[in-house]
């Protein structure tokens, strides 16, 4: 079965970046920035996603190339054996998992986009967010996503996901910017850009650990490594693309949203409700959406915000699905359509537990997935520096220029050493904030290198095992 590709380079970053953007930025990143000191917030996540997360992204990137298969069939065909399937598994886990609740705060989008035409939850934002969140209405506006959803992925790569993410994007970003414009007028917006852009070094070091911790779930959450999507996306590419320059632009695209979203939330907020609120996953239905009432065409207001937000959801949504379909096609080479239908099914049972029960929501859509993201991108980094290692070198450089071609070697074992332990920290962190134990810093760095100096031995030796026996084998 001829396996699909992206058509132009345009539509492959196009597409990433819809995957990257998604509610992570929209939806999951104002309220995380609230919770966690605006500014200070702010500055940690930048530093993440740059540092940390596009070297993380180049190594999904390059397993992904380098096999032109989807997760598991890529362990399987590279190097190492087929014990790495176990990481390819996982990835299929956390994308079945990723859209089943996914799709629950898809369908509230979805919900309020039409509603803003009627202005229905303009009275009592808070009263009407909470009658609606749970049971049978979440459940079936959580259905109607989801059809949108498999609608796109059922159409394939070019002709679905390529076609409708490049429509999608671009009218993200230019319905966003729009926004930003008008939230700048807006009586009490420096406030609002205080709050969100003045770095705030003291509440860094009060809270360093726990900042930390929601920044790197966060960074991990919204630029989707660690899940299987960007492995999966780039096993669609030709080998003449540069993987740095498409991962960079990616990065940045992603990170420029993120602030875009910002600079009109937080302005809004101090504007109409006086601050930033509480409210986690219902901030933007609640605080948000109760401040379109109270504004001039706030009913245009704010269907075009919810549209902008429809956009970004379905985005990721797709690109969820599309890690299981791939599988399915590319291991059983089963037919796209019935492939699509059955997940959509399975989905929409998994999603309807995430769906009913606010607290299961609750747990998946925040420790379970920032934790599952974690190991999966540990898991990438250290097969690509250790078990590819000189074909990772090699796949990074391929279609670079000469200076990115250089960084290649400091890279692989920046992905190897330093990166998988400091995921370790936040892992751990983030286990123990979680748990309400209380560790020092100290404390929590040294599990993390107790635990990973360790595990990359064991996986230095495998790949010394594997290359002896090769080595054997063909004498």
């Amino acid at each position: 079965m001829a396996r699909d590709t992206w058509a132009t380079r345009v539509g492959f970053i196009l597409a990433a970046f819809g995957s990257a953007v998604g509610l992570g930025n929209i939806w999951r990143f104002p309220w995380m920035t609230a919770e966690n000191g605006g500014s200070a917030f702010l500055v940690t996540y930048l530093f993440i996603v740059l540092g940390v997360g596009v070297p993380g992204l180049l190594a999904a990137f390059v397993i992904g190339r380098r096999a032109n298969r989807n997760p598991v069939g890529a362990f399987a065909s590279l190097r190492g054996g087929r014990g790495w399937t176990a990481l390819g598994g996982l990835c299929i886990v956390t994308s079945l998992v990723l859209v089943s609740f996914y799709s629950v705060v898809g369908g509230w989008v979805l919900r309020y986009f039409l509603e803003s035409f009627t202005g229905a939850y303009f009275s009592q934002p808070e009263a009407h967010f909470g009658s609606i969140d749970f049971g049978l209405q979440a459940f079936l506006f959580q259905a109607v996503f989801l059809v949108l959803t498999a609608l796109v992925v059922v159409a394939g790569i070019r002709k679905g996901i390529e076609a409708t993410t490049k429509v999608m994007m671009p009218a993200v970003v230019v319905l966003l910017a729009a926004l930003a414009v008008w939230a700048f007028q807006q009586p009490n917006a420096a406030a609002g850009y205080d709050f969100f852009l003045s770095f705030d070094s003291g509440y860094l070091a009060d809270n360093f650990v726990a900042v930390l911790g929601a920044a790197a779930g966060q960074a991990l959450f919204t630029l989707s490594v660690g899940g299987g999507t960007m492995l999966t996306y780039a096993s669609y590419l030709g080998e003449d693309r540069s993987l740095p320059a498409d991962g960079s632009i990616i990065a940045v695209l992603n990170l420029g949203i993120g602030v875009l979203a910002g600079l009109v939330v937080f302005p809004l907020l101090f504007s109409v409700v006086g601050g930033p609120t509480g409210g986690g996953t219902g901030a933007l239905f609640v605080s948000i959406a109760g401040a379109f009432a109270d504004l001039p065409a706030g009913r245009f207001i704010g269907a075009t915000f919810f549209l902008v937000v429809l956009f970004a959801a379905l985005s990721s949504s797709i690109s969820m699905l599309e890690i299981p379909v791939s599988f399915l096609v590319d291991e059983f080479e089963y037919d796209r359509t019935p492939v699509t239908l059955g997940l959509f099914v399975l989905v929409l049972g998994t999603g309807a537990i995430n769906a009913f029960n606010g607290g299961v929501f609750a747990f998946v859509a925040g420790p379970l997935v920032s934790q599952l993201m974690t190991l999966g991108l540990i898991g990438f980094m250290i097969y690509a520096a250790w078990v590819l290692g000189d074909d990772a070198v090699a796949e990074f450089a391929k279609g670079a220029g000469m200076i990115v071609r250089a960084l290649a070697t400091p890279w692989r074992y920046a992905i190897g050493t330093v990166f998988p332990l400091f995921l370790l920290f936040t892992f751990y962190s983030s286990v123990v904030d979680f748990a309400g134990l209380s560790l020092s810093t100290m404390a929590i760095a040294g599990l993390a290198l107790l635990t990973g100096i360790p595990f990359v031995g064991v996986v230095r030796w495998v790949e010394g095992s594997d290359r002896t026996g090769a080595a054997e084998a063909a004498d």
